[in-house]
């Protein structure tokens, strides 16, 4: 048995607990029978506090992996969509009680609205990632080009596995079936191999 934790997209582009990848993803670690905690980074919603571009919202994740901790007492999977993917797996990979990590729409290229400078995400911590990872994105994903993300995944430790579903957009528009079966198989293997093995 585990616990888990999905993490939303940009905040400062509606993205909030709510969104439709992340209920999605929830779903999909839910039907193993895992409590699943999803919450608002600072400054969404009804929390409390302001966007802090990145950096913060690290630590937001540390607290939700704390209560989850406290809460459950179980080994942890994270799981975070684009925004949440990039904060949440700098987070989940450095800490122990995190067991195996998924990341969502991945974003691996600058991501920029009309108005601001593009935001760049580093993915240089997944070189001492060793737990078991999941990458899934639609190969029509416009921050998370196919190439680019094939060339990241093959350069970090195993154990690993990216699935990219064909047609798919960042949002996963009239695809999320797929990624949440995407999800449901892999945890599947996961759970009967990788994740049961003592640490």
């Amino acid at each position: 048995m585990h616990s888990a934790v999905v993490c939303h997209p940009h905040p400062l582009f509606g993205g909030t607990l709510h969104n439709k990848v992340v209920f999605h993803t929830m779903k999909a670690l839910n039907s193993f029978g895992f409590p699943v905690l999803r919450f608002n980074f600072r400054g969404t919603g009804l929390s409390h506090g302001e966007h802090d571009h990145g950096i913060g919202e690290v630590e937001d994740v540390r607290t939700a992996l704390d209560w989850l901790d406290r809460e459950y007492h179980l080994p942890i999977v994270f799981a975070g969509f684009s925004f949440g993917s990039a904060v949440g797996l700098r987070a989940a990979c450095a800490d122990d009680r995190v067991h195996a990590v998924i990341g969502v729409g991945t974003p691996v290229s600058p991501v920029a609205a009309d108005s601001e400078e593009p935001r760049v995400y580093t993915f240089d911590f997944l070189d001492n990632c060793r737990k078991p990872k999941l990458f899934v994105s639609g190969a029509r994903d416009q921050f998370g080009p196919r190439a680019k993300l094939e060339i990241m995944v093959s350069s970090i430790p195993e154990p690993k596995k990216l699935v990219i579903i064909e047609g798919a957009d960042h949002f996963f528009a009239g695809r999320l079936k797929e990624l949440r079966e995407a999800i449901e198989m892999w945890l599947k293997d996961a759970l009967s191999s990788q994740l049961s093995a003592p640490s």
